[in-house]
């Protein structure tokens, strides 16, 4: 679908419930159309690099394999895929006459509030509720796929690609941010080269898995049973990862929010759990990784801001990359 066509669907369009108020949610990749009961997720037609949402029949199979990956962490959200048609005047999810034009997920509406960014910022999220999240990632860890081959060296030139935005944030920042990334880049070649052989170890004994892959506070919601949602489903590549990859996202997600006391709980239940930090070699890693984290954060909002659509924008996506750049610098005088 284009734009035009989803401002159509909005207005005028046709859903699966009767009564239906439509509210928007854009991403980069996705339009997500929350309505009373459901939410319908519409892939764009967008490739990139490390996703290909081209053709009908890529989004048909991508919204599939969004189904099914995420079911393993979630309970009755994930429902189904709906046709996405075209009538006369109109367009339509669902059933009913008309050409299909795409492919939408539906979702069942979740509880906003519930959602555990929305906590964090609220001041409302416990301790037990970081046991129950520790508990679930732990047993689906346990049980996800192991991966037995992979370049475990790919992840230091995934962390070289935020040298693309150094030119971007020397107008903005000066030469520090460009000092920043240089001095980033050094100690991440340094410390692969390192622990390549740390790496080739975990490899093998089986701690890279079929994770989630994008385990964050937004992408979880905090009910009874924790729900992470919302898992890489367009690229295995960025969700076959270290398990300690996986969990550092959340915990680097939680210093960043100013919550290290949560990350620290969280990475001692989960340890306790399903222990995967055995040396003090495997906790350096963790700090590798949850710099990372920090260096794709500042990298997204880097790109935020390029294409920011007035200053305010930008300018708010900046605050983000400074605050990013300054953790990822944390982490790594760590190692």
């Amino acid at each position: 679908m284009t734009n035009e066509q989803i401002n159509k669907l909005l207005l005028n369009g046709k859903f699966p419930e009767s009564k239906c108020f439509p509210e928007l949610v854009e991403t980069h990749i996705s339009w997500v159309i929350i309505c009373s009961r459901f939410a319908y997720k519409i892939k764009k037609p967008i490739h990139y690099s490390f996703l290909d949402f081209s053709t009908i029949s890529q989004r048909k199979y991508y919204c599939e394999r969004e189904i099914v990956l995420n079911r393993r962490l979630t309970d009755d959200i994930y429902l189904g895929i709906q046709p996405v048609k075209q009538q006369p005047g109109c367009f339509l999810i669902g059933e009913g006459a008309g050409d299909i034009i795409d492919y939408a997920v539906c979702m069942q509406k979740m509880e906003r509030g519930r959602q555990m960014d929305l906590l964090l910022k609220k001041g409302e999220v416990t301790d037990k509720d970081m046991h129950k999240l520790a508990e679930r990632i732990a047993g689906f860890h346990k049980v996800a796929a192991i991966i037995h081959e992979k370049d475990v060296l790919d992840i230091q030139k995934k962390f070289a690609d935020l040298n693309g935005e150094i030119k971007y944030l020397q107008n903005s920042f000066g030469d520090d941010s460009a000092n920043i990334i240089r001095q980033a880049m050094a100690i991440s070649d340094h410390f692969n080269e390192k622990n390549k052989n740390l790496l080739a170890e975990r490899l093998k004994a089986g701690y890279f898995r079929d994770c989630h892959g994008d385990l964050h506070s937004r992408n979880i919601f905090l009910l009874q049973t924790p729900q992470a949602f919302d898992c890489i489903e367009f690229n295995d590549d960025y969700r076959q990862i270290d398990v300690l990859n996986e969990i550092a996202f959340l915990c680097m997600d939680l210093d960043a929010l100013g919550r290290k006391d949560l990350s620290c709980l969280f990475l001692d239940c989960y340890d306790h759990l399903f222990p995967t930090l055995k040396t003090a070699a495997d906790r350096k890693l963790f700090i590798y990784y949850k710099s990372y984290r920090a260096n794709i954060r500042a990298k997204v909002n880097s790109l935020r801001a390029r294409s920011a659509g007035n200053e305010k924008e930008e300018s708010t996506a900046l605050a983000e990359v400074e605050k990013y750049l300054r953790l990822m610098n944390e982490y790594l005088q760590m190692l």
